[in-house]
């Protein structure tokens, strides 16, 4: 399918939603403005002299669309330019059009595809339909697209109910349209149970897979820099724009047979990288994932096969082949059914040759009665007659042979088909079965970084803590200082009264009593406070140098609070 029958089916759809009164005919005014809108979206210049001497007004009254195909042919689509326009915007403009008078989605706003959605299974569905108007697209063709968008979303389609549902719905020409097809998603049928954002990824994935687009990063010949370009792939070359809308285009790498796509290592700060190498240059590009790069690489792959082949596109050509399996299929069953015609054409003969044998028979017996002397002439004549029958009996029994040395080799074809499908559906499961295993990867290392991110969080709560209680000894300290001054005050005034002791001398021993056990007090206080200062002292330094793994434990016999040993000593010796 070229790029004038793609755009005819949107521009069909376009022209329809004018026909109000479904007479097959649009006013020019109509006309005229969707010619402008045309002119615009797919970038051809403007020739208002012949648009308006086209659809100038006269008597003749509305355009059918073989009366607008002329002008459609000569002022706009033989001008068209492929890639010089952005197909999107002018599938959007059909679409806006048609969804207006056709599109019905529920009112209450639980329709399953989004409006967005809806465009682009619109999109799809042209794709897949028949080129022959009114578009339809045959069951085959809608199975296959229900199973990729169920595949995108790892879910598997229920067929059966399909083949009931496309049993109930009635079909003209032999298929569904596009709002039978967009009423049947939107059922929520064969989609149920599926939240709304999941099947709208599925068919983005689709519609992307089909329109064979999206960013990647590329370095730079010059520059040696890397760039997120937007790629748009086609079997003979892979464009990159600026960014999506593709109105900047920096620049094309053309496709043939001795180009090659080959995986690179990771470099650079890059992962997912792969090349594309032609005679001249070899270009590096980065992917965001694996996937995405296996699916470039393989697209890429795809394209270059296609043209070493001369062809145009991958899903161009799996359509092709699947309407070529159709025709395949029609044909044998229009052969077998024939054949069967023909067989029974076959019995009914032999039957009425062996009625007119019996005829003959009895007609030879009469004969004998009647005449005798012509009995040995229909004798002969009976045998030779009896042989002829013998000879079609013969070829009717090859015949029948050969037919079923026929059906035999198509089982056996049928036989290596099934085959072929399970081992298919073998190679899925295993790429499944590698999906789920990455993905297991990807949490189990989440799951490691929560745990380190755990483990330095109670290291920073510990180290608090031992601030904490270093604070506290310190202050303890302090406390233990003041304590050591008012001590040598009270030794002071003691000495003064032991000056007057020589007076009071029985005062003086009823006080040194008191201050006997004062002391004792004190010291058992001081020995106390060194005991505690010691045990925090351990732990100070246990807690400052945490033991790491291959680390020896050192018995620190200092510590911070080391100093102050030989200061409770002096106090010792002073108070004894």
């Amino acid at each position: 399918m070229d790029l004038r029958a793609e755009l005819l089916k949107s521009i069909w759809y376009a022209f329809t939603a004018l026909d109000v009164e479904k007479s097959g005919k649009v006013s020019k005014s109509q006309l005229k403005v969707l010619s402008h809108n045309l002119y615009t979206v797919l970038c051809i210049p403007h020739d208002p002299v012949a648009l308006e001497e086209h659809f100038r007004d006269d008597d003749d009254g509305p355009v059918s669309s073989q009366g607008y195909m002329p002008y459609l042919n000569k002022y706009i689509l033989d001008k068209v330019e492929e890639g010089a326009f952005v197909k999107e915007n002018f599938d959007e403009l059909c679409w806006t059009l048609t969804a207006k008078k056709n599109y019905k989605p529920d009112r209450n706003g639980n329709s399953v595809v989004s409006h967005q959605d809806a465009f682009k299974l619109w999109c799809l569905f042209n794709f897949l339909s028949e080129d022959k108007y009114p578009l339809v697209m045959v069951p085959d063709e809608v199975e296959y697209l229900l199973k990729k968008i169920c595949t995108a979303m790892n879910v598997e389609l229920n067929s059966c109910e399909l083949d009931d549902y496309l049993s109930q719905e009635p079909q003209g020409q032999g298929g569904l349209t596009v709002w039978q097809f967009l009423d049947m998603v939107n059922s929520g049928r064969f989609l149920r149970g599926i939240e709304q954002e999941a099947i709208s990824m599925a068919v983005e994935e689709v519609y992307q897979e089909v329109i064979e687009d999206g960013y990647l990063w590329k370095k730079g010949q010059l520059r040696r820099n890397w760039s997120e370009r937007w790629f748009m792939l086609k079997p003979s070359v892979l464009s990159y724009y600026m960014s999506e809308e593709r109105k900047e285009k920096k620049g094309s790498i053309t496709l043939d047979k001795h180009c090659c796509v080959e995986v690179l290592p990771d470099r650079d700060g890059k992962r997912c990288m792969f090349c594309v190498k032609t005679l001249s240059r070899t270009y590096e590009m980065s992917a965001s994932d694996t996937r995405q790069r296996q699916e470039w690489t393989l697209a890429i792959q795809t394209a270059i096969r296609l043209q070493a082949e001369g062809k145009k596109s991958l899903h161009k050509d799996l359509k092709q082949k699947r309407r070529e399996q159709r025709e395949q299929r029609e044909q044998r069953k229009a052969a077998k059914e024939e054949e069967t015609q023909r067989l029974k054409q076959l019995q009914e003969e032999k039957e009425r040759k062996l009625q007119e044998l019996e005829l003959l028979k009895e007609a030879q017996r009469q004969a004998e009665i009647l005449l005798q002397e012509e009995e040995q002439r229909r004798r002969q004549q009976h045998e030779e007659m009896q042989r002829t029958l013998e000879i079609q009996l013969r070829e009717a029994e090859q015949a029948r042979a050969s037919m079923q040395a026929e059906m035999v080799l198509k089982e056996a074809e049928a036989e290596r088909q099934r085959k072929r499908i399970l081992e298919l559906e073998d190679m899925q499961e295993r790429l499944q079965e590698a999906l789920q295993q990455e993905v297991k990867a990807r949490q189990d290392e989440e799951a490691v970084r929560y745990a380190q991110a755990r483990l330095l969080a109670e290291e920073e709560e510990k180290l608090k803590k031992l601030m904490k209680l270093k604070e506290e000894q310190e202050e303890y300290i302090i406390k233990t200082q003041r304590e050591k001054q008012v001590l040598k005050q009270e030794m002071e005034n003691k000495n003064k009264c032991l000056e007057e002791a020589q007076k009071q001398l029985e005062e003086v021993r009823v006080n040194r009593q008191r201050v006997d056990q004062d002391v004792m007090a004190a010291q058992r206080k001081l020995r106390q406070a060194s005991t505690n200062v010691k045990h925090w002292n351990v732990q100070m330094n246990r807690l400052m140098h945490p033991i790491g793994p291959g680390d020896k434990r050192t018995n620190v016999s200092g510590g911070v609070f080391a100093g102050y040993q030989p200061l409770l000593s002096r106090r010792d010796s002073s108070l004894k």
